[in-house]
């Protein structure tokens, strides 16, 4: 069985995205976006979608994306969240986008896909799920032909986004509308979150036209697929901040001098660092494995999904807290990049479902899986082979 390796093209994405970020959204940069409004640079944001190609790198060329694959959307997405970017990612980028393109072409589809892919607007997804799984018990909002009316809590990006997915519940059942979120009907209330860097909003919609994007009849598929996308990209954001606080924390153990030698020399540090690195590297192949089953079905993308969200938050909420221990006094303050890392694994871990929620699910479909064995069909375990 071959081993995977990422090919040139995709190493130099990886190359300019860094570059990218490393001249937009230096530390200071990132201090300074996440307490503006809006919390990012619409300027910065556009030139990811219309000069790098970033937002759309797994759209089809038909719908106006660059027409590559899910894991050249992934190694972009790594590299912005070690630099902590400040943007809509994850209602544009993680969940939005996959949403559109798993939805059957139309006017309203097809217009905002084009502008979210080019950076001209940004989208929140006004979905509720359940630990990452979409339940349509768990609907709020309700549908009276195009007029929605209802509340969506704690929906990241909400408060910037410029258009709204939104889940509702019709005469023909759940289907999925895009609002304009500056309509006066739509209402979003700021929250006060521990993240700066990734902002949340309630929002409130009293009659707001919708344009339908899903119908009843796909929109359990289109919205199931957007929340896996999204819980393998977060899960892969995660990996690129937690390589980042470790590279951090490698080079200060180096520098760090006490009783006169580098900390790094001492047992205890180098036993720590070996530990975060082997969580790490089991979150990076955790969440590509995700990734490549979604790009190929070589596995159940709801499982896949699970444990890579279950083993990614673990191992960034684990880096980060250890990155600061490694750093001292000087990595508890206000001043040390540590903290934003910190707060932004802290919120992670909350969204599209905790370690342990997503523990449990692998726990329920494994155990289905050999029920179904049991019953006299196979369960589908990966192999490395397309399926």
């Amino acid at each position: 069985m071959a081993e995977f390796a990422f090919t040139d093209e995709q190493n130099q994405l990886r190359a300019a995205v860094r570059k990218f970020c490393s001249e937009n959204y230096d530390e200071q940069t990132v201090r300074t976006l996440m307490d503006s409004d809006p919390p990012f640079d619409a300027k910065v944001w556009a030139r990811l979608g219309a000069e790098l190609g970033v937002l759309g790198l797994s759209v089809p060329e038909a719908d106006g994306g660059v027409g590559g694959t899910l894991v050249d959307q992934a190694v972009a997405v790594e590299e912005l969240g070690s630099a902590l970017a400040c943007g809509p990612l994850f209602g544009t980028v993680f969940l939005a986008i996959p949403a559109l393109v798993a939805a059957s072409a139309g006017e309203a589809r097809d217009q905002l896909l084009a502008d979210l892919v080019e950076g001209r607007r940004t989208a929140a997804f006004a979905v509720a799920d359940r630990a990452g799984a979409f339940d349509a018990a768990s609907v709020t909002v309700t549908a009276d032909g195009d007029a929605l009316t209802g509340t969506v809590e704690r929906v990241v990006d909400a408060g910037t986004a410029d258009d709204l997915l939104v889940a509702a519940r019709g005469a023909g059942g759940v289907a999925l509308y895009a609002v304009d979120a500056e309509a006066p009907e739509v209402h979003r209330t700021a929250l006060v979150t521990l993240d700066l860097t990734r902002p949340q909003a309630t929002v409130a919609l009293s009659g707001a036209r919708g344009r339908l994007v899903a119908g009843p009849d796909e929109a359990d598929r289109v919205i199931t697929h957007a929340l896996q996308v999204g819980s393998a990209l977060l899960a892969v954001e995660q990996v690129g901040a937690g390589q980042h606080l470790l590279d951090l924390s490698v080079e200060y153990a180096k520098s760090r001098l006490q009783f006169g030698r580098q900390i790094g020399s001492f047992q205890a540090v180098k036993h720590k660092l070996a530990d975060l690195l082997v969580d790490l590297e089991h979150a990076r192949s955790s969440a590509y494995h995700a990734v490549w089953a979604l790009s190929d079905g070589s596995d159940d993308p709801a499982l896949a999904a699970s444990i890579a969200q279950a083993t990614a938050s673990a191992a960034l909420s684990r880096i980060a807290a250890d990155t600061i221990q490694v750093h001292g006094g000087i990595g508890f303050t206000w001043e040390h990049q540590a903290h934003l890392y910190f707060k932004r694994a802290s919120t992670d871990a909350a969204l599209l479902g905790s370690a342990e929620q997503h523990r449990s699910r692998v726990a329920e479909l494994v155990l289905d899986n050999l029920d179904s064995s049991a019953a006299g069909r196979a369960p589908r375990v990966a192999d490395g082979t397309p399926a």
